[in-house]
């Protein structure tokens, strides 16, 4: 069974990914419910955080039910990262995670996220002065490489285990990749496979089918799987590929009643959070998924989209139980 420092995990653990804008409070309620064994904040600006910016600090608000619960963060400069370390310790989280592997450009522009990837000995100092600064366990999430020409992944996770991270999470994408083409898992497994590791290595990326992750456990020989896209707008992902592994037989796909009560309770929480205006926009863009495959249905999905009033997102809920009610998903 794997272990995240003294946190006993599940044999081959399903873990939600940091998602900026997704994985909040309430969507991280939603998957834990459904069988997430582990979940990530989104992540979390270090400078914004010293700053106190209210962006980055809501950001830190983590629930009981919820864990273990990791609080993500990222930046490039040792005394920042080392001030939100302290900051983020005051949330009481179960896991301090860093993000090495955000390829967007606003993030990789100041060496962070995957930018860090082209200055591997950064990223070990500042991994290790992390890790001395806190108790609670270190965990890192980040690519292949900066680009197929510079993939050391091997070699970086057993820099980063030896200064004293307490697991990897690897997406098996290169930054240049973005998000585009096959996740490549061979490389993640040769970390795996490295007789020096001894800390969980978790795969991420295409992780889509229940089918994938028995892949990803018995082809590779991976320690659990990081949930990403594959969750959005479909919390009911974690206990499809848990059922999956018990019974190598799909379950059946959440009814029209069980969608509509999710994205109600979803839309409530976050209502409850932050406020109705932010709530409304902010899951906006679960509704398409918790809906998928429903024809006709581009009328309903506008009002629910295009709403800033949030009795009307609910009275849209209605409308749909009410007009597709019997509708079976495939």
């Amino acid at each position: 069974m794997p272990k995240i420092g003294d946190i006993a995990l599940p044999d081959f653990p399903l873990l939600l990914a940091p998602m900026e804008d997704v994985s909040d409070p309430p969507f991280r309620a939603l998957c834990k419910e459904q069988g997430a064994d582990v979940v990530y904040t989104e992540f979390i600006s270090s400078e914004g955080l010293i700053r106190d910016a209210a962006k980055s600090v809501i950001k830190l608000d983590i629930y009981e039910k919820e864990r273990p619960v990791g609080i993500q963060i990222f930046g490039a400069e040792l005394d920042s990262m080392l001030q939100a370390v302290d900051i983020v310790e005051k949330s009481n989280p179960d896991i301090i995670d860093i993000n090495f592997g955000c390829p967007v450009k606003k993030v990789v522009c100041k060496n962070a996220g995957a930018g860090i990837l082209r200055d591997i000995p950064l990223m070990v100092k500042l991994t290790e002065a992390m890790v001395k600064r806190t108790k609670l366990p270190v965990t890192v999430k980040t690519r292949l490489g900066w680009d197929t020409n510079s993939i050391k992944i091997v070699e970086v996770a057993e820099r980063l285990q030896d200064v004293g991270i307490k697991a990897i999470s690897i997406h098996g994408r290169t930054r240049v990749q973005m998000y585009k083409g096959e996740a490549d898992w061979k490389p993640i497994a040769a970390v795996k496979n490295n007789p020096r590791m001894h800390i969980p290595v978790f795969g991420n990326g295409d992780v889509d089918t229940p089918e994938a992750a028995v892949r990803m456990r018995d082809d590779f020989g991976l320690d659990g799987a990081m949930i990403g896209r594959a969750s959005i707008g479909n919390p009911w992902f974690f206990k499809q590929v848990k059922h999956y592994f018990k019974t190598a037989r799909h379950l059946a796909p959440p009814t029209m009643e069980e969608r509509v009560e999710a994205a109600r309770r979803h839309l409530q929480m976050a209502i409850d959070w932050k406020g109705e205006k932010l709530g409304v926009f902010e899951t906006r863009r679960h509704y398409t998924n918790y809906f998928k495959g429903i024809p006709h249905f581009k009328e309903y999905r506008m009002k629910m989209v295009t709403s800033d009033d949030a009795a009307d997102v609910f009275a849209a809920f209605d409308e749909v139980l009410e007009k597709f009610g019997d509708f079976q998903f495939a």
